[in-house]
């Protein structure tokens, strides 16, 4: 099968064979992957992708899915699926707006208080999981409406950490929203 995934803002072109149960053949921009899976709970898959062995932890956002593998994570949609979506409903694919773990984590640090303004792309919430820290970022220009969680507090993904409201930003006097 073929699909357009979109990964942050990138939309990659993949092909998707199954050869048998739990194991494909991945083809992405000229490059194959030969993966077998095994789901070890809802929001974690242990994988062997050309031989190396590694686990995925994953998360469902209202657009796609959050997937966390070897200390990154990654935003991914299906960009065919949100093209018939935004066809019928009218509206584009958007990046994920929760501030919620990639993986089962720790909060280890919070870097805001409640009413603070935030800008896009600053840091808000540090977690740990498997010896790596993760700093979680503010999705949008918002204010900080209420800190969900605590210092020590062990967390999952889809859990919402920080309940953001996003500031609205007037055009040119008009009192119109961008």
């Amino acid at each position: 099968m073929e699909y357009n995934l979109t990964i942050f803002d990138e939309t990659i072109p993949v092909k998707a064979d199954s050869e048998e149960e739990n194991t494909i053949s991945v083809s992405v921009n000229e490059k194959s992957f030969d993966v077998s899976f095994f789901r070890i709970t809802d929001n974690l898959i242990h994988l062997t992708v050309n031989g190396r062995r590694m686990n995925a932890y994953i998360s469902e956002t209202r657009e796609g899915k959050e997937i966390f593998i070897n200390g990154r994570s990654y935003s991914i949609t299906d960009a065919d699926a949100l093209e018939q979506a935004g066809a019928k409903k009218g509206g584009g694919a958007k990046a994920s707006e929760d501030i919620t773990p990639p993986m089962p984590a720790v909060v280890i640090s919070i870097m805001v208080n409640d009413g603070d303004t935030v800008e896009k792309g600053q840091g808000v919430v540090v977690v740990s999981a498997m010896k790596m820290e993760t700093t979680l970022y503010a999705p949008y220009n918002g204010t900080v409406e209420k800190i969900n969680a605590s210092i020590g507090d062990k967390v999952m993904p889809g859990e919402i950490l920080i309940d953001l409201k996003k500031n609205e930003e007037k055009t040119d006097g008009e009192g119109g929203i961008e």
